[in-house]
């Protein structure tokens, strides 16, 4: 199902899978003794899909402390994104908020790490088509979850989203910026092996502030907060100055929003069910600059790594190192986390120079392609390599390139295996070929050699004449195919033969075939038929077989 809609010269497209209303699907579960798993099949369902495997993604990632809101808020988010953009995105103020499951309370709702499986298609302003993935987070800090837990979440949130909203209470407190040490550490071990920021855009997002005579609600006081918070002096401990000149350093853009309380009749009713009828006005605002800030085409993020832009079928690769790396009993060091990048990213660049290739030779002999002459398969074949290497070799990657002759002998040993298997496939197609064709072909020729016949001794020669013309073209047809079909050249025209001998098989040898079978079924003796059924041998054979 597609949506589209033209708004000031940006597209706006929605692909959901056939089957399913968009719902939140699991992809990283928190299993027994709080190890994670990655869930690779809901993951490569939702990221491998043929319209957005190889476009590039924007991931928005929410993160913080349990209860805060996180869900509600990106329910906003699909509200804006399903309408697409429009001013009137909020909707009526009577129907109930849905989407990533959330609820009132005490307790903790959503576990591991959850993707929407609806795809967001959004042109941006320079007219690329990304993709866009809206990523819903377990909460910290609640008592089910180790300091491990939680650390694992915000480490998996913070290294596959191209930006994440960091979900505060009140007030950027200095616990909130400690939390972000482990990740300013592998950003300063990334930042050796390259001049790029290892992360995109960080947003500190302060519910409930109620401090707006110091600072006003929205983007503005938001700032103002933050350069307080991240300021450096020297009456500072060192390491507090070195914390906040890593989060610096690793972040490419720092922003920090600050938000008006939802009102007492979200916090204290327990019906209440997300209608925008009992949320005050004030927060209602804020949502409307909120919400496009992060999701405007103009504001969207496009998720980078060392530099290079991050398709869906890249992600994959991302996910499955890192959550890999979290499955022992202790946090890793931050050289894993960035042995695991590196890893990742020379894995992607496999991927997609082996598609290349793959896609290249499916092309030139797959499918329903006809047999290929083995040396042109070859000459493809070097060149689909070549160009598939090129890929590799180009591709940024990060290790250098001692780390990656591993990956690029591993590519080159895939593409080999791949070939044989085409080779195999050609042949198959010259060897075990279906004989429809020529013996399509050779039928026409006997019947216009019959028709040829009894149209002379009729004395009807002009159609004994078209008869003989027939047959003559069917018999060059055959030849040629067959001189085709073991040379493998003129590949063209071996598929145009091809389809009309198919042709002239589905719409008049079929047919005829398919009369005289049954017509002769029918025409059986009946006395045949009753001494079978009356033959107790015939039937014990019969239910035998």
């Amino acid at each position: 199902m597609t949506c589209d809609k033209m708004e000031e010269g940006v597209t706006y497209q929605v692909y959901k899978r056939e089957k399913m209303k968009g719902k939140p699907v699991q992809i990283v579960v928190s299993g027994e003794e709080h190890m994670f798993e990655l869930d690779e099949d809901s993951l490569e369902s939702i990221l491998l899909q043929e319209h957005i495997r190889d476009k590039h993604v924007v991931v928005v990632a929410v993160a913080g402390a349990f209860r805060k809101g996180k869900s509600f808020l990106l329910d906003f988010c699909l509200r804006y994104m399903k309408a697409q953009g429009s001013p009137d995105w909020m909707g009526d103020d009577e129907t109930p908020l849905t989407g990533f499951s959330w609820r009132g309370g005490a307790e903790r709702d959503t576990t591991g790490i959850l993707l929407w499986d609806e795809i967001f298609q959004v042109t941006l302003p320079n007219g690329e088509k990304v993709a866009v993935l809206l990523m819903d987070t377990q909460g910290a800090f609640d008592s089910e979850s180790t300091v491990k837990d939680c650390a694992t979440v915000f480490a998996l949130s913070t290294m596959t989203s191209s930006v994440q909203v960091y979900n505060l209470s009140q007030n950027i407190q200095e616990d909130d910026l400690q939390h972000l040490q482990l990740f300013t550490e592998y950003g300063r071990l990334a930042l050796e092996d390259t001049s790029e920021k290892p992360f995109q855009k960080l947003m500190f997002l302060v519910r409930d502030w109620s401090f707006p005579y110091e600072a006003s609600y929205g983007t503005e006081g938001g700032q103002k907060i933050l350069n307080r918070r991240l300021q450096i002096s020297e009456r500072q401990h060192p390491e507090l100055q070195q914390l906040r000149r890593h989060i610096r350093s690793c972040f490419l853009n720092i922003e920090c929003f600050l938000m008006p309380h939802p009102g007492l009749k979200v916090a204290t009713n327990p019906q209440f069910d997300g209608r925008l009828a009992d949320i005050e006005q004030d927060f209602k605002n804020q949502l409307k600059v909120l919400v496009p800030l992060l999701l405007d085409p103009k504001n969207l993020v496009v998720k980078e790594i060392n530099g290079h832009k991050i398709t869906a079928r890249e992600l994959v690769e991302y996910f499955k190192a890192y959550t890999n790396i979290y499955k022992g009993d202790e946090l890793p060091e931050p050289k894993s986390m960035l042995e695991a990048t590196a890893e990742a990213n020379n894995l992607a660049a496999v991927a997609s120079a082996k598609d290349h290739y793959c896609s290249g030779m499916e092309k030139v002999c797959g499918g329903e392609r006809p047999y290929l002459n083995i040396r042109i398969l070859e000459e493809d074949h070097l060149r689909l390599q070549e160009q598939a290497m090129d890929i590799f070799r180009t591709t940024k990657k990060m290790g250098g390139n001692e780390f990656s002759q591993c990956y690029q002998e591993r590519l080159e040993e895939e593409i080999q295996e791949a070939f044989e298997c085409f080779q195999k496939h050609n042949e198959s197609k010259n060897i075990f070929a279906a004989a429809r064709t020529p013996a399509t072909l050779f039928a026409v020729v006997l019947i216009m050699y019959f028709f040829s016949a009894i149209f002379g001794i009729l004395g009807v020669y002009s159609m004994a004449n078209l008869s003989n013309l027939l047959m003559g073209i069917a018999l060059v047809m055959l030849c040629t195919w067959a001189y085709i079909r073991y040379s493998g050249e003129m590949q063209e025209l071996g598929c145009h033969i091809d389809a009309f001998a198919n042709c002239i098989w589905e719409n008049l040898l079929r047919p005829v075939y398919q009369l005289v079978t049954t017509d002769n079924f029918t025409l059986l003796p009946n006395s045949t038929m009753l001494n079978n059924e009356a033959s107790p041998s015939v039937n014990g054979r019969k239910k035998k077989s």
